[in-house]
């Protein structure tokens, strides 16, 4: 429990105004550490469009993030089947050499997806509301409201400890 404590705090005091923040990976392999985040900024100009792409800001944060969470082992990336959040996940995929797996919103953290990622560090892509559903269905409470839709830089990291306590933090990113 010590070791989770002091993970968040020096994740905590480690995020100042440098973008090339380091996120430190938990070595307990018994512990299961989500990092959720919302897509990167999308392109607006066609409303009809339910399906766009990053826009130039958009594919800059999502390299971003893969300097942001660049010591983190990931073991597994999961992302909605949508094009704005696969190329945010891109850059990690290929930094961790990992395919980018689809998961579906409809089926937030299920038993299937509890078992598969149990002991893993994962990250997992989604929405302004898919992202906070997710983490809320993990801690099994209402904790986090949906993030507003001009915020493209919250960061979830929760871990389920083996004695079943859920550990969160939300960090803004810029």
């Amino acid at each position: 429990m010590a070791n989770i404590i002091t993970l968040f705090f020096s994740i905590i005091l480690s995020f100042g105004s440098n973008t090339e923040q380091q996120i430190p990976k938990p070595s307990n392999d018994s512990v299961t550490t989500f990092y959720l985040i919302r897509h990167a900024e999308k392109d607006r100009t066609n409303s009809e469009n339910h399906d766009p792409a990053l826009t130039e800001n958009g594919l800059m944060r999502a390299i971003n993030w893969a300097k942001v969470l660049k010591e983190v082992e990931f073991d597994a990336i999961y992302s909605t089947n949508y094009k704005r959040t696969i190329q945010t996940a891109k850059p990690l995929a290929d930094l961790n050499k990992l395919e980018i797996l689809q998961y579906d919103p409809a089926k937030l953290y299920d038993s299937n997806f509890q078992k598969t990622t149990s002991g893993r560090t994962v990250l997992v892509v989604g929405h302004s509301n898919t992202t906070p559903q997710f983490v809320n269905k993990i801690l099994n409470k209402k904790q986090y409201e949906n993030i507003d839709d001009s915020e493209n830089g919250a960061l979830f990291i929760v871990q389920v400890l083996e004695d079943g306590t859920v550990l969160s933090q939300m960090i803004y990113i810029n």
